[in-house]
C-alpha cells in the first residue's frame, strides 16, 4: 500500500490529515524530533506540537524530551486491534446496508413475513377482537374452533362476519357452532389458504397446510388488504354453498360491501321500489366519519349485463360489479354520492349500508 493510500485509510479510521501524515512518517523513521517530523511530513511547524499531543492521547505514539521534544511510535498492537475492529464494523455495516436494500421498508405500508403459523393465528385472534365493522375469513373447521371465541366477541360488538369454511367433506362442519360466531357462512370443498381480513385494514394469510412452502403474511395496509379482499370474494365466497345466515340480519338489511348491496338492490330499484338506507362511511374530502340517511335515488354501475341481456331470474356474481359501482342518496337537504372501498370520486366511501325501509310497487 502506498503512503498516500495508507494516510487516507487512517483518515477514514478517525485521524485528521495532519495526524495521518505525521504518524505514517514516524512509522518510517522510528523516532524523530518534532521539528524534523514537521519538515518530513509537511505538517506546519506551528501545528506539529498539537498533532503529536493528539496522537499520544489516542495511543499511537509517545513523546519524550531530548534537548527538544521527540516522538516515537508505540507498539502497534493497540492500533491494529482498533483498525481491525473498525474493519469488522465496516463489514457489518456493508452487510446491513445490503440487507436493507434487498428488503426495504414499505413507507407507511406494513407487511411482515413470518415463519410460524401460530404467529399468524395469534395475530388473527387479536385483529378480530379489535374489529369495528367487518371480518372476512377463510379457514378450516379446526381453525374456526380456535378463532371462535374471538369471533363471538366480534359478533357481540355488532361486527359483520363472513365465514368461509373449507373442508373436503361437508359433514366435518359443526353447524351448531355457527350461530353467534358469524353473520353468514359458506362451504368450500377445496383446500384453501388461511385468510382473515379485518376492517379493510388488516390481513392474515398463510398457504394451506398441503402447500410446499409454509410461511405467513401479516398486513396492516389498505391497498394490500384490498387485493386479499377480492381474492376472498371471488375464490372463497361468492360461488360457494351457503351454510348459515344469521336470522337477525334479515333480508336486505346490513351490507359492508357496496357492490353486494348494488347487486341485490338494483333489480328492485329498477322495478321502482322505494328504498331508504342508512350509510356509515368516510367523507372522501375530510376523511372524517359521516352518516347519511335518506332515499335511494340512483345506482350507477358498469355491469356488463346492465343492458338487459341477463335473464331476470339469474343471480350475477359480485365480480361483475368490479367496475364502477356507486349510489346516490337524497337526504332531504342534499343528494350525496356514495362509493365503495377506495372511493375517491364520490362524496362518501361506504363502510356499512343498512336498508331501513323497503316498499315495492
Amino acid at each position: 500500500m502506498e503512503q498516500d493510500e495508507l494516510t487516507t485509510v487512517l483518515e477514514d479510521a478517525g485521524l485528521s490529515p495532519y495526524q495521518s501524515e505525521a504518524y505514517v512518517t514516524l512509522l518510517e523513521l522510528g523516532s524523530a524530533s518534532a521539528t524534523d517530523l514537521a519538515d518530513l511530513s509537511q505538517v506546519p511547524d506551528p501545528r506539529i506540537y498539537d498533532v503529536l499531543r493528539d496522537l499520544e492521547s489516542k495511543g499511537f505514539i509517545e513523546t519524550y524530551e531530548q534537548d527538544s521534544l521527540h516522538a516515537r511510535a508505540h507498539d502497534p498492537d493497540e492500533v491494529l486491534d482498533d483498525l481491525r475492529s473498525r474493519a469488522s464494523q465496516f463489514e457489518s455495516a456493508a452487510s446491513e446496508i445490503e440487507e436493507r436494500w434487498n428488503q426495504p421498508e414499505m413507507g407507511q405500508s406494513k407487511v411482515s413475513i413470518v415463519s410460524r403459523f401460530e404467529t399468524v393465528l395469534d395475530s388473527a385472534k387479536r385483529y378480530i377482537r379489535e374489529a369495528d365493522n367487518q371480518v372476512q375469513l377463510a379457514v378450516t373447521p379446526d381453525q374456526f374452533e380456535k378463532l371462535r371465541p374471538s369471533l363471538v366477541e366480534a359478533i357481540e360488538n355488532d361486527v359483520l362476519v363472513k365465514l368461509s369454511l373449507h373442508s373436503r367433506e361437508r359433514d366435518t362442519i359443526d353447524d351448531e357452532a355457527l350461530p353467534g360466531a358469524c353473520t353468514e357462512a359458506r362451504h368450500r370443498p377445496l383446500p384453501s389458504p388461511f385468510v382473515v381480513i379485518v376492517d379493510r385494514e388488516k390481513t392474515c394469510f398463510a398457504p394451506h397446510s398441503d402447500s410446499i412452502n409454509q410461511y405467513g403474511v401479516l398486513v396492516d395496509d389498505r391497498t394490500h388488504t384490498y387485493v386479499f379482499h377480492w381474492f376472498f370474494l371471488t375464490s372463497m365466497w361468492d360461488v360457494w354453498e351457503t351454510l348459515y345466515v344469521d336470522p337477525a340480519q334479515g333480508e336486505l338489511r346490513n351490507y359492508v360491501n357496496l357492490r353486494y348491496f348494488v347487486r341485490d338492490v338494483k333489480p328492485l330499484y329498477d322495478d321502482e321500489a322505494e328504498i331508504e338506507v342508512d350509510v356509515v362511511g368516510v367523507d372522501t374530502t375530510t376523511s372524517h366519519t359521516r352518516t347519511i340517511q335518506g332515499r335511494l335515488v340512483d345506482i350507477r354501475t358498469t355491469n356488463q349485463f346492465d343492458d338487459g341481456m341477463r335473464e331476470a331470474d339469474a343471480n350475477p356474481s359480485v365480480a361483475e360489479y368490479a367496475g364502477v359501482a356507486a349510489i346516490s342518496v337524497d337526504t332531504g337537504d342534499d343528494v350525496v354520492t356514495i362509493g365503495g372501498w377506495g372511493a375517491t370520486l364520490e362524496d362518501v366511501e361506504a363502510e356499512r349500508i343498512t336498508v331501513t325501509n323497503f316498499e315495492s310497487e
